[in-house]
């Protein structure tokens, strides 16, 4: 009886085992599946990662041109649309060099600093630093375009390519620096703002300008130095912004404000202008620091180089009494700075991709600093602009350059 009941219940448990092992091998035969499955998977998540790195570095390429660093152009530098970024991978160098010759942005509405006069040519402080960068890449002060921008173009034209360079009376600020996608050279005028009223006012501090009206030009430092420094002496006034820097003047001019504020080089070049200079004066002080430089597009280290070096010779000439008369006995000098600064010896010229005689086409054609501060601003012109901290460190100024070695 026990056997009768034992062989069923051994059937239906062999029964069961061998369903079990089916299952168990229908569960292990679709490796193969599973890792085309995974296979899949992986080529998919692959694909979005790739697609999204793509999608980076094209976001990245359009907002920071100057940072790749690979030999392919981008699209962005292939791009003739003023608009677009055009600094190419190859550098602003380059682009000089292909092009043959510098785009450079200045004021064009500046007597002293950059003025276009009457032939359209451009004459100027800024203008000749400018004709400096030419002469250094191309022996020729010439080879230069001038762009004139207002106060609100001229970042934009750095950032996009349209200049190469610019050299308008513009401040270095941390926020500028650090923001606006530019690199500066080394300070070439050391400034302050400046208030200037009608003599007839008998105004002669800025503490007798409260309830005054001030016109200023919007979109710069000045206008925020203004609102600081009033705040903080606790004078009201009531502000006229305008965004054109003609404008600016000619209703300071016609009586549409009480005192018009700027840079004192600004203030003491426009007053040539109005329409009787000798009846506006220009108060004793500044309200603010405003150091002056080239700036350039961020991120192209040669081109910096080029530029702050370019500033930085005119400085070390003037300090050696080298200037455009002199040159040919200079080079003759035994001292090795003037030797390597000429290009005489060593290859430093080189290293920043210019000529190694560069500086000697910068004094020849253009002059020292000395020599471009005194033919645009200096006692035989009509702004006569005491040189103050635009001096070399010999005669106590500011005008610091590192050695050239």
């Amino acid at each position: 009886m026990q056997r009768k009941i034992l062989l069923p219940v051994l059937l239906c448990f062999f029964l069961f085992l061998s369903a079990c092992a089916g299952g168990t091998q229908q569960q292990a035969d679709p490796p193969e599946a599973a890792a085309a499955t995974e296979e899949q998977a992986d080529t998919g998540d692959n694909a979005t990662e790739e697609q999204t790195d793509t999608d980076d570095n094209a976001t990245e390429t359009v907002a920071e041109p100057t940072a790749d660093t690979s030999t392919e152009p981008t699209a962005a530098s292939e791009t003739d649309d003023p608009a677009e970024p055009t600094v190419s991978a190859a550098g602003v160098l380059q682009r000089v060099l292909d092009r043959g010759n510098l785009i450079c942005g200045v004021n064009g509405g500046l007597p002293g600093f950059s003025n276009i006069e009457s032939d359209g040519s451009y004459t100027g402080f800024d203008v000749d630093f400018c004709r400096a960068v030419a002469a250094a890449i191309f022996d020729d002060p010439e080879a230069v375009e001038f762009i004139p921008l207002n106060a609100q173009e001229r970042f934009t034209a750095v950032q996009t390519g349209a200049v190469d360079v610019l050299f308008r009376n513009t401040t270095v600020t941390v926020s500028r620096d650090s923001s606006l996608g530019l690199d500066f050279g080394p300070v070439v005028f050391h400034d302050g703002q400046g208030i200037m009223v009608n003599r007839a006012l008998n105004i002669t501090t800025i503490e007798e300008l409260d309830g005054a009206t001030i016109c200023v030009q919007g979109g710069t430092t000045t206008e925020l130095n203004l609102t600081d420094q009033f705040r903080a002496r606790g004078i009201n006034y009531t502000p006229v912004v305008l965004e054109d820097i003609d404008t600016n003047y000619q209703t300071y001019d016609q009586g549409g404000c009480d005192a018009v504020t700027s840079d004192r080089s600004q203030l003491i070049s426009r007053r040539t202008t109005l329409t009787n200079p000798d009846d506006h004066v220009i108060l004793e002080g500044a309200i603010s620091s405003e150091p002056l430089a080239p700036a350039v597009v961020q991120g192209d280290s040669q081109w910096r180089d080029i530029v702050t070096w370019v500033v930085y010779t005119t400085f070390l000439a003037e300090s050696w009494d080298i200037d455009s008369t002199n040159l040919e006995t200079a080079m003759e000098s035994e001292n090795p700075e003037i030797r390597r600064l000429l290009g005489v010896e060593g290859e430093l010229g080189s290293d920043l991709g210019l000529p190694n005689d560069f500086v000697v086409s910068v004094v020849g054609s253009v002059g020292n600093y000395a020599e471009i501060y005194n033919r645009n601003l200096g006692p035989d012109t009509p702004l006569n602009l005491d040189r103050g901290p635009n001096q070399t460190p010999e005669d106590g100024g500011l005008l610091f350059a590192p050695p050239f070695r």
